[in-house]
């Protein structure tokens, strides 16, 4: 079977795809395949300016800060009324221990409250799909309910960054759940890009910022570091709570197929625990209702 490319996206022409963090890297690639394929494509960034500089021919741009909720409310209360796929691709990664706006350390509140809440407040028009991006670090990830913001643990960025994206294949799994449950035709995937050229390589603020320079020529380009996203957003009939990363050695590259997880992604218990932290914590609550 010939592996999956951006040639094989379904057409896009009709529908509306909302990607976040999308004026650069493996948004900025996904924003301009799914134009390319013809969708409304809504590039949500912190940088508007920078948006509207890169965007493609006939976005839109609007102004989305993840660490930010207060951003994160007006972004939704201005998004489009019908969004067929909700990409959550914005992401900080190993960065210096910083807050957010409402005090959350700052990668799992941009990582995973933020996203979060940008999904619990569209959801209701959302009509396909939702697609949230994790990350092989996922393995490092440690979930501390009593401790989800790290203000009883020394800091140390890489757990963190393992924790948030532990946070979003748990959030994944069980908003596919609840989706199920109610009988929603939406459903929820996650997506992991391997080991992708993109900006986030060379934020980590770290030691790790030289190795990732030193070795970024064995990474893929965004676009094919997109692919794993794209084929969770278009590809008809993928079961509900689907994982994709690139098929090639320990999933750094490649094309697209289902990949596992670990055990702790995939704990019921802890996502459901986690999901009524990030409802305290955003005080948004999800409305699930069949679609």
């Amino acid at each position: 079977m010939a592996p999956w490319t951006a040639a094989d996206m379904p057409d896009q022409s009709g529908r509306t795809v909302v990607v976040t963090g999308a004026n650069s890297g493996l948004g900025l690639a996904t924003a301009r395949m799914f134009a390319a394929a013809g969708a409304r494509v809504v590039l949500a960034c912190r940088d508007v300016a920078r948006g509207e500089a890169v965007a493609p021919p006939g976005a839109e741009v609007s102004r989305l800060d993840l660490a930010d909720l207060g951003s994160v409310r007006a972004f939704a209360a201005s998004a489009p009324d019908e969004i067929d796929v909700l990409v959550n691709n914005a992401g900080v990664m190993a960065v210096p221990h910083r807050r957010t706006a409402d005090g959350f350390e700052l990668q799992f509140g941009t990582n995973h409250l933020g996203h979060f809440a940008l999904t619990g407040l569209l959801l209701d028009r959302v009509r396909d799909r939702v697609v949230s991006l994790s990350s092989g670090m996922h393995r490092i990830g440690r979930i501390v309910l009593d401790d989800l913001n790290w203000e009883r643990r020394r800091y140390r960025r890489w757990p963190a960054y393992g924790q948030s994206k532990l946070a979003n294949l748990l959030f994944t799994f069980e908003l596919s759940r609840r989706l199920a449950a109610v009988g929603s035709a939406v459903r929820a995937y996650a997506a992991h890009p391997g080991y992708a050229r993109t900006n986030l390589m060379s934020h980590t603020e770290s030691f790790l910022d030289y190795v990732m320079a030193f070795g970024g020529f064995a990474a893929q380009t965004a676009e094919m570091g997109a692919l794993p996203t794209l084929y969770a957003a278009t590809v008809p009939d993928l079961p509900g709570g689907s994982y994709v990363g690139p098929d090639g050695f320990l999933e750094q590259r490649g094309h697209p197929k289902l990949v596992g997880s670990t055990s702790a992604a995939r704990d019921p218990e802890v996502a459901q625990a986690l999901w009524e932290h990030s409802e305290r914590l955003t005080g948004v609550a999800f409305d699930l209702a069949p679609v």
